[in-house]
């Protein structure tokens, strides 16, 4: 089985803001909490994941049709989470719509069939965060002292 790791690394610019950092040569991100916490310069977490799970359902949708050589025009996808509070009272993200609008011309609905069977098993994000992703937690001090783990 192919393992790859994938590091982001993090950096707060002021109070909620961070600047998000990808491989190098990657354009960097700013996310940001909404007010009052936050000032609303950049997505929230929330927000990412919603757009993670449509990007990748939209490019795994997108390469299919590709490989089957259909051409795929002004494709635009909408993604609406819905966020509500736990028993707890907590602030969870319950279920997400993901929709895909796609132009594939008139020659091509016959063509397309296997990929509307297939391109939701090959999206990497939706499947992890349908089955659940196991997250482990560590906390260090300035000194590089470890105060906290799951």
């Amino acid at each position: 089985m192919d393992e790859k790791q994938i590091t982001v690394v993090m950096e707060q610019v002021n109070n909620f803001e961070f600047r998000i950092k990808f491989d190098p040569g990657m354009a960097e991100l700013i996310m940001d909490e909404p007010a009052p916490l936050g000032k609303d310069v950049g997505p929230n977490a929330s927000r990412i994941l919603s757009a993670a799970v449509g990007n990748c359902l939209t490019a795994s949708l997108l390469f299919c049709l590709q490989k089957a050589r259909v051409e795929a025009k002004n494709i635009k996808t909408t993604i609406s989470t819905t966020i509500n509070r736990n028993e707890k009272g907590r602030f969870r993200i319950p279920s997400s719509h993901v929709s895909i609008s796609i132009d594939i011309g008139s020659e091509a609905p016959n063509r397309i069939g296997q990929c509307l069977k297939l391109f939701e098993d090959f999206c990497i994000v939706t499947q992890s965060v349908r089955h659940g992703i196991p997250v482990t937690v560590d906390v260090k001090n300035q000194n590089g002292e470890e105060i906290y783990r799951s």
